[in-house]
């Protein structure tokens, strides 16, 4: 499991005192706006930037950050991917992180057969499907619960085949 998990993109400046407008990539973007720290990547060092300030403004995060205070210093932080530590989220019983997900087994719950592996989550439409490579190429697997049996982070993801749904696997 990463200790860095990807949370933002950093998508514009805000204002001439160093704000930054950000897309959340977190469940709301409240959760990306209460972390107290979030980090930039550069040739696999990651580098903090401490909070200062953060707001919600409809589906964005305008941040500042302790040290950047000038429109320049923020324009060179504009299309960076923004991440968290792991442990500054807070998971409720049966949440995982999607990141969690890519590279887990698709077992059916019942017989055991391994349909592939999850190579992708896709939010957004209406449901979450997951895309799961099997021998004959990538299916699209609706997240809910008549479909989803158990996820067990690290190891699987159990499902109930429904027909129609696997079948040619």
């Amino acid at each position: 499991m990463n200790k860095y998990l990807e949370c933002g993109f950093i998508s514009n400046t805000h204002g001439i005192a160093g704000g930054l407008k950000v897309q959340s990539w977190c469940d709301s973007p409240e959760v990306l706006a209460s972390l107290p720290s979030v980090f930039t990547e550069k040739f696999g060092v990651y580098i903090e930037h401490k909070v200062k300030s953060a707001s919600v403004y409809k589906d964005t995060v305008i941040f500042t950050f302790n040290g950047i205070d000038t429109i320049e210093a923020a324009a060179k932080l504009k299309g960076k991917t923004l991440y968290a530590l792991r442990d500054d989220f807070h998971l409720q019983e049966g949440e995982y992180f999607i990141a969690d997900l890519i590279g887990l087994d698709v077992i059916d719950a019942e017989n055991g057969k391994v349909y592939g592996q999850i190579k992708g989550v896709n939010t957004n439409g209406i449901q979450i499907l997951y895309e799961v490579k099997t021998e004959n190429g990538i299916k699209l697997l609706p997240a809910v619960d008549a479909f989803i049996k158990k996820t067990v982070p690290e190891k699987c993801v159990y499902v109930n085949n429904i027909p129609g749904l696997l079948d040619d696997l």
